[in-house]
């Protein structure tokens, strides 16, 4: 008899006792184990046989990881185990970065969002992540402790392909980091599913504009997008930059964006649909970004 949901897989829990031991064990068991927070993925993935793991290390007691602060001068700093609906409901993270809070809030449940993390959402790498181009115009960094000690990878430059990332073994993703927006910023959000609540986007995209004296327009765009390429995108339309901001320009700027969109037929939505949607939400969400910033 064929189980529709068959239980988890046998292994082995390891909970380390520092950032040290949690990268010696997952280098030295490179391919059978992996480092686990919230567990949202994981689990369904060892259950469903997508993923097979020998042993599941628990990092999410570490330090820091629970840690979320903000500083007004080196920005916001997210602890690789804080779930979704705190980043959702944190004041200094509503007040300076909305545009993270309000992504943070469309992905999946608020059951699911009390476990679900932003780390755990980044490193899962699916090109559908409902934060990921949120954190790509913030800017974001991603704190990572490996064999060698601590680095930073820009997030712009951690996504590889579907499920891959610029994670070595032995790394354990500690935290994200974000500078301070620039003044007067405005930044939103917009996701396209099948339904309001819960699925996962078939488009994706976060738009931020900001003044800049340096560039023709005095002002500077980026636009981030999801569920539409191999990796997410990060995007800066020459249109809107190069000369006056105008609805021409707003219009110009949408079509390069969805040209650079490289989206797949799947059962949530055609190529062609998602294309002609990264056209009209990039569209709609720059016209308000543009309308806010030159109010």
């Amino acid at each position: 008899m064929v189980t529709a949901h068959p239980g988890l897989p046998e292994f082995d829990y390891v909970k380390p006792a520092s950032l040290a031991e949690a990268s010696r064990f997952l280098a030295e068991h490179a391919g059978a184990a992996r480092a686990f927070m919230g567990g949202t993925d994981i689990f369904v993935r060892l259950r469903d046989g997508a993923w097979q793991a020998q042993y599941l290390v628990d990092v999410k007691h570490l330090e820091g990881m629970q840690a979320l602060s903000f500083d007004p001068a080196a920005g916001l700093t997210i602890g690789a185990a804080v779930n979704l609906n705190r980043i959702n409901a944190a004041p200094s993270v509503r007040e300076h970065y909305p545009v993270l809070a309000e992504a943070a809030g469309t992905v999946a449940s608020y059951q699911l969002r009390t476990r679900a993390t932003l780390a755990g959402n980044v490193c899962n790498a699916s090109p559908a992540g409902d934060t990921l181009a949120a954190c790509l115009v913030l800017a974001g960094q991603v704190s990572v402790h490996g064999l060698a000690g601590p680095r930073q990878v820009a997030l712009k430059d951690f996504f590889r392909g579907p499920g891959k990332t610029a994670l070595q073994p032995g790394d354990v993703v500690t935290a994200l980091r974000f500078p301070l927006p620039p003044a007067g910023y405005a930044a939103k959000y917009l996701k396209l599913g099948r339904n309001t609540l819960g699925d996962l986007a078939i488009v994706g995209v976060a738009a931020l504009g900001y003044r800049e004296a340096a560039a023709a327009a005095g002002l500077r765009f980026r636009v981030g997008l999801a569920s539409v390429a191999p990796t997410p995108l990060l995007l800066e339309p020459a249109a809107l930059s190069a000369g006056p901001v105008d609805e021409a320009a707003l219009t110009a700027a949408a079509e390069a964006v969805a040209a650079a969109a490289a989206p797949i037929d799947d059962v949530r939505g055609s190529a062609e649909y998602r294309r002609l949607m990264v056209r009209n939400l990039a569209r709609q969400a720059l016209t308000e970004v543009w309308r806010k910033i030159a109010a």
